[in-house]
């Protein structure tokens, strides 16, 4: 007889401990508590098929290996077509700013520079470039 109350209490003292640590672990997966920060060396979304569509990376200072140009830390934000290629582009580093837009063709440019010379770059499909300066 001294078994099964014995039994009996040692289970209802598991289904309270178990109780108590699934309430208060829950806490941390609700929805309702707010992060105020994000942060991370990097951050994409992807599509249904796991493509990125959209990121934002932060490029370490380097050299351009086939002019030799060194190139600053530089933040970069890319939105990316369903085959892609990155259509809108949008940097940022010490030397300035820069913002390109691509069309359907890559040869359809919108380039806007803010850097040690500002400039805004426009290139068609039929080859035909046009550059506008101060």
């Amino acid at each position: 007889m001294r078994t099964p109350r014995f039994l009996v209490t040692l289970t209802l003292l598991n289904l309270l401990l178990l109780s108590f640590l699934l309430l208060t672990s829950t806490g941390f997966a609700l929805a309702s508590s707010e992060s105020p920060v994000l942060r991370g060396r990097a951050l994409e979304i992807v599509d249904d098929q796991g493509r990125v569509r959209a990121s934002i990376q932060l490029h370490e200072a380097s050299t351009f290996k086939q002019t030799g140009k060194k190139i600053p830390e530089t933040v970069m934000l890319r939105l990316i077509d369903p085959e892609g290629r990155p259509e809108v582009k949008i940097g940022a580093s010490v030397e300035g700013g820069v913002l390109s837009l691509v069309g359907i063709a890559d040869e359809t440019q919108l380039l806007l520079l803010a850097d040690s010379s500002s400039a805004l770059r426009l290139k068609n499909r039929g080859g035909q470039e046009r550059v506008i300066q101060p």
